[in-house]
């Protein structure tokens, strides 16, 4: 499909469709972002929050792919505190309510919290809160109980996961606009025909068609490597290329429905660069953060970028404020 035919996806649609690949496709099986400069950031909070009596409240916002779950479990052992994850995916929740069946997961908007005020001693998130917008911010504050606190990782604009997402949807954007999947699918179809014996015409049509969108994906992978895209565009190369060399071994709507179903996921998959790159924060605008928690009565502690320490390149913005 042309880049002017294709169809807006709503935002939590296109969130519910990104993670749904994630946990189904290997072209998408970077869901979470993972790091040892994050596991450090959160190993050294974790172990220096205050344990207050009883059991230890904890709401992880945008919960993605859970791994602040890990953390918590890993710290304070199963069962030593309530955890609750809040996405706008069902299938993210579905999938950390799988994996951990002891937390509550709800899906909501970040920026409209279904809880009462001070409800929670830890509130976290990482890569999650600044999608739902500024009103996120305000909206996690208030959840901070009297003794709480508050941590989180936010996108750096410039930083390296901003310039691998950037160029990740630059890539999935270019293989959209060659109409190598529609193209594809019409090579495909007409070449199961021809094996059944009608007039191959239509099917060399349709290889010198594709041509053109197959260079198309040869120059992505040339400007930004084959593993751009969470490997995305190179499966999808090599994939096609190997049921081309042996089309009768395959079921033709087996191909046809894998191909549809690519050409949705990636719809998703750009979605979800596009709001990461949106998102992503420049210093000015993360002051805004702490400016935001501060007048929301917390105590900001921690305001800094965090960087890889093998490379010196920003990763993420870091917070931690109490109340």
């Amino acid at each position: 499909m042309s880049s002017e035919s294709r169809i807006s996806v709503p935002v939590s649609e296109s969130w519910d469709t990104y993670w749904q690949g994630a946990h189904n496709s290997a072209a998408y099986s970077g869901g979470g972002v993972s790091h040892p400069a994050f596991h450090a950031f959160w190993d050294n909070f974790l172990q220096n929050v205050q344990i207050p009596q009883g059991t230890l409240r904890c709401i992880d916002i945008a919960s993605g792919n859970g791994s602040i779950v890990e953390h918590l479990n890993s710290i304070f052992g199963n069962g030593a505190c309530e955890i609750t994850c809040l996405d706008i995916s069902q299938s993210a929740i579905s999938s950390i309510e799988k994996r951990f069946p002891a937390v509550t997961g709800i899906v909501a908007d970040a920026a409209d919290i279904p809880f009462d005020s001070a409800a929670f001693d830890i509130v976290t998130s990482q890569f999650g809160v600044e999608y739902a917008g500024a009103g996120a911010i305000g909206e996690s504050a208030r959840l901070v109980s009297s003794g709480g606190q508050l941590a989180f990782l936010l996108h750096h604009a410039g930083g390296s996961i901003y310039r691998e997402c950037a160029a990740s949807l630059d890539a999935i954007r270019r293989t959209q606009e060659s109409n190598f999947i529609p193209l594809a699918i019409r090579l495909f179809e007409t070449g199961f025909a021809a094996s059944r014996g009608a007039d191959r015409k239509a099917y060399d049509d349709a290889g010198r068609a594709l041509s053109p969108a197959v260079r198309a994906l040869e120059d992505i992978m040339q400007t930004h490597g084959e593993h751009v895209g969470g490997n995305a565009i190179a499966s999808l190369y090599a994939d096609v290329g190997k049921i081309h060399s042996s089309i009768q071994q395959y079921e033709p709507t087996e191909v046809i429905g894998w191909l549809e179903q690519m050409a949705s996921e990636m719809d998703a998959y750009s979605g979800r660069m596009s709001s990461m790159c949106d998102s992503a924060m420049d210093e000015q605008a993360f002051q805004s953060v702490a400016k935001t928690l501060s007048g929301n009565g917390l105590t900001v502690k921690t305001e800094r970028s965090l960087d890889d320490p093998g490379t010196g390149q920003p990763l993420a913005w870091a917070i931690v404020a109490s109340n």
